[in-house]
């Protein structure tokens, strides 16, 4: 097994958008920390793969199906075997959410509400994260080398909480509020595991790993960042060199903050959240790298598939609701911003009303990582997991592409709501989306056979006590 890792800095510049919602907001020149693209390139001497992490909210299709041409252009490695993920930092640059030229059909008050009254993507910011993602995984498939690895997972489960909450009238609120009386309990799980691979070269130096955990990148440090994945690398870094590329896909985390809702006590943003998440994560991963046996991860395989899914449509007489309140009510105010959506969305309906999420698999030895292009809800992610066959599945959510929230079918019920259901231009999947994700991702899980993971080494065999401490006790 040949494997080699890179990494390329993208962080954006003074002036550039930061995206994450629903308006306009602008990076002011101050780097918390570096945002990167890391990529890990695995290779049995049959199949090649590369995993891709890249510091940034969403990624574009448009952006994924390009690079892809260039690494296939570049190195050979074909486009099904190439996973490019998000790790959903909001602190990162402009990547989404309007696209350059997305509504330059729509009428002009929509471009409007699209290109100045909305986060937008950069074109040039494009370029630069393209060319990084090319940069890095050519780079990684050149300094290949022969190694040995090591799989595992690690527990963490008291620093990320579901931000979906029971009230008491029966429903299900977002974010309500820390200490607010109508709770009742938590509306869905979290998911504790922290997925590893390790990488090592022959001498036993780490190289590279690839670290899966499902949480949101919304601590906010402060300035750009890649969050809370900053300090998870940190750690590892820290106890086993400062070369390591740290390669991160985040797991189903479309319900899932470090905001606990149900405490009201406790820091959940800002730089001490960033590094209590962070280094928990991290120090779980480290177990990992440390304890599990090391050896083949073999054999090394991809396949992807695409659902079709039409989007959700507003009535007409919502879109009308819509375009009264965008011309009577207060711009930015939060019944306009979702007004703007709707007819956002109503215009993207006329240029794309179906929309490709994208199942892919890669293995790796014993372990499989499974992606889709939404924000895949928690619980999705667990009934995959229960429905693969390999000993680890790793959910990895915002990978190849950028759909929205994939929420369960229980999310859409009386019981259900939250901003997550909300229709917008970002998110407006159908009801079962979800399921047609999880039946997808297991139907491609079971299409391939898992490796062994490697093992420890024999016990020796009995040769007698030994002498020193065999001896009754001595009481004088």
């Amino acid at each position: 097994m040949r494997v080699g890792f890179a990494e390329r800095d993208i962080t954006p510049s003074a002036g550039m958008e930061q995206p994450g919602g629903y308006q306009k907001a602008f990076h002011d020149g101050n780097v918390h920390d570096p945002c990167k693209v890391r990529a890990g390139v695995f290779d049995d001497g049959v199949n090649c793969v590369a995993l891709v992490g890249v510091d940034v909210a969403m990624i574009p299709r448009g952006l994924v199906l390009e690079a892809r041409e260039g690494i296939l252009e570049q190195c050979g490695i074909p486009a099904d075997a190439v996973m490019i993920g998000a790790s959903h930092t909001h602190s990162g640059g402009p990547t989404v959410m309007v696209q350059p030229g997305e509504y330059d059909h729509a009428s002009d008050a929509v471009q409007w509400l699209a290109y100045e009254q909305s986060s937008c993507a950069d074109p040039e910011y494009l370029e630069i994260v393209r060319h990084a993602i090319v940069g890095a995984v050519v780079e990684a498939y050149g300094t290949r080398e022969e190694v040995q690895a090591n799989v595992g997972s690690g527990c963490e489960g008291q620093a990320v909480f579901n931000r979906r909450i029971r009230m008491k009238n029966g429903r299900t609120y977002t974010h309500p509020g820390k200490d607010n009386p109508n709770s009742v309990e938590f509306a869905g799980p979290i998911d504790p595991e922290v997925g590893v691979i390790g990488v090592w070269d022959l001498e036993g130096q780490l190289l590279g790993c690839v670290v899966n955990y499902a949480c949101h990148g919304t601590t906010g440090p402060g300035g750009s960042s890649a969050d809370w994945i900053y300090y998870m690398e940190w750690v590892i870094r820290g106890a086993l060199g400062d070369d390591v590329v740290v390669v991160f896909l985040n797991g189903a985390c479309g319900d899932v903050t470090q905001i606990d809702n149900m405490n009201p006590r406790g820091v959940d943003q800002g730089e001490d959240a960033s590094r209590c998440l962070g280094m928990r994560v991290g120090a779980e991963a480290l177990k990992v790298l440390v304890t599990a046996p090391r050896g083949d991860l073999t054999p090394v395989a991809s396949r992807s598939d695409v659902l079709q899914l039409p989007r959700r449509k507003p009535t007409a007489e919502r879109v009308q609701r819509s375009m009264d309140i965008i011309q009577t009510g207060a711009v930015g105010s939060m019944g306009w911003l979702f007004a703007k959506e709707i007819l956002l969305l109503d215009a993207l309906l006329q240029r794309e009303p179906v929309v490709d999420v994208e199942i892919q698999a890669i293995q790796i030895g014993p372990a499989v990582f499974l992606s889709n292009s939404g924000e895949l809800f928690c619980q999705l992610g667990l009934d995959i997991k229960s429905g693969s066959p390999f000993p680890m599945t790793f959910p990895v959510e915002l990978a190849n592409g950028s759909v929205g929230y994939i929420p369960t079918k229980d999310a859409f019920s009386v019981h259900g709501g939250g901003y997550e259901t909300r229709l917008t231009a970002y998110s407006n999947l159908p009801i079962d989306a979800g399921q047609r994700v999880v039946e997808a991702s297991i139907t491609i899980a079971r299409s391939m056979e898992p490796g062994t993971p490697p093992q420890t080494s024999e016990a020796q065999s009995w040769v007698g006590e030994w002498e020193y401490g065999s001896v009754p006790p001595e009481l004088a």
